[in-house]
């Protein structure tokens, strides 16, 4: 299919029924976001960018200015050196040497904060990029974390499972910055105000009521701050997988359905293939898959790493347990977190 440009390649990913296992009811459909030129993120950093140009706030040749780790900063490096920006990213010392090296091939400049501040490595990068702004006077800051044209980024995503479905009863997918599971669910309760929504989140991850564990070895989910842009009120149900968990689930989905992915990916496959095992045949369930597998390869991937890490596959468990929203946990739980609001919110959606 022909594209003018890399930015026009951004979104319309594939859509593919995953096969589970022959305790599955439901069906499961995985959105692969990885397809994407560097992944999910690229459709945030496209929306943002290009609304910031158009309402003239992204001034012609001005720097952008973002704090990532991961996929935002590779969408902000296509869209933003693409357009012509100098694109400055602020990271930690967790960013892979696969990124590290696609950021640089694409003239980004990067700032490596050395160590954590309050509230982990985010808090960090962000008092960095603070300074980096005071720096460069009229620096667009895309700001994931509370830009509303995040989630908004997500509609595209939306209709184009409806167009591929028509109906998707079950939304599940992984929450960091929150754009793409609250900006996914907001626009599908607009069909269907009963959709099912559920996040997964990682043990030791803040934005559900958790205690923060910095030392958390999963990336790409959880966050050790609440972003503005997690809409609790879209919620229905929250799972948290830990390090153990996300891990063999993500092996076990390169094994079994041939997707080698993150563990982002992998624990929303955890959590999609249970909920098909509990619900009607003629369900549809959709997983969202943000992230490829490359960036893993010296880490979970690797069973040195695993190793040295002590990272056991066989403690893992197929089954979740059901706990009280707020209850501290330490392997895979889930727990209800609809808010009253929730059906009201939908309906005015409509």
């Amino acid at each position: 299919m022909l594209r003018s440009t890399m930015i026009d390649a951004i979104g319309q990913t594939p859509l593919v029924k995953l096969r589970l296992d022959d305790k599955a009811v439901g069906s499961v459909y995985a959105k692969l976001e990885m397809m994407n030129p560097f992944g999910m993120k690229d459709r945030a950093a496209k929306q943002i960018i290009l609304e910031a140009k158009r309402s003239g706030v992204l001034a012609d040749g001005a720097p952008i200015m973002e704090s990532s780790s991961g996929t935002m900063a590779m969408g902000v490096a296509l869209v933003g050196t693409y357009l012509g920006h100098e694109v400055h990213i602020v990271t930690d010392p967790r960013i892979d040497r696969l990124t590290l090296r696609k950021l640089e091939s694409l003239g980004c400049r990067i700032h490596i904060v050395e160590r954590m501040s309050s509230q982990g490595w985010q808090s960090a990068r962000l008092e960095r990029l603070q300074e980096l702004l005071k720096e460069y006077p009229g620096a667009f800051w895309p700001r994931q974390y509370d830009n509303p044209h995040n989630p908004l980024a997500y509609a595209q995503l939306a209709d184009e499972l409806l167009a591929d479905l028509g109906r998707v009863d079950v939304l599940v997918a992984s929450v960091g910055s929150g754009g793409s599971l609250c900006g996914t669910a907001r626009h599908l309760l607009r069909t269907n105000p009963e959709l099912r929504v559920v996040a997964v989140d990682s043990v030791g991850s803040v934005i559900f009521d958790q205690p923060d564990i910095p030392g958390r070895l999963q990336s790409g989910l959880g966050n050790s701050l609440v972003a503005p842009n997690v809409d609790h009120a879209l919620v229905d149900e929250v799972h948290w997988l830990n390090d153990h968990e996300a891990f063999s689930a993500t092996l076990d989905l390169a094994r079994h359905e041939k997707v080698f992915a993150g563990n982002s990916s992998g624990s929303v496959y955890a959590v999609a293939r249970w909920i098909s095992r509990h619900v009607q045949p003629e369900t549809n369930i959709v997983g969202i898959f943000p992230d490829r597998g490359d960036r893993y390869v010296y880490t979970f991937y690797d069973e040195a790493y695993r190793r040295e890490k002590q990272i056991n596959i066989s403690e893992t468990t197929n089954e979740p347990t059901k706990v009280p929203y707020q209850t501290v946990v330490s392997s895979w739980s889930y727990a209800t977190v609809k808010k009253g609001e929730r059906h009201e919110q939908a309906a005015a959606l409509r």
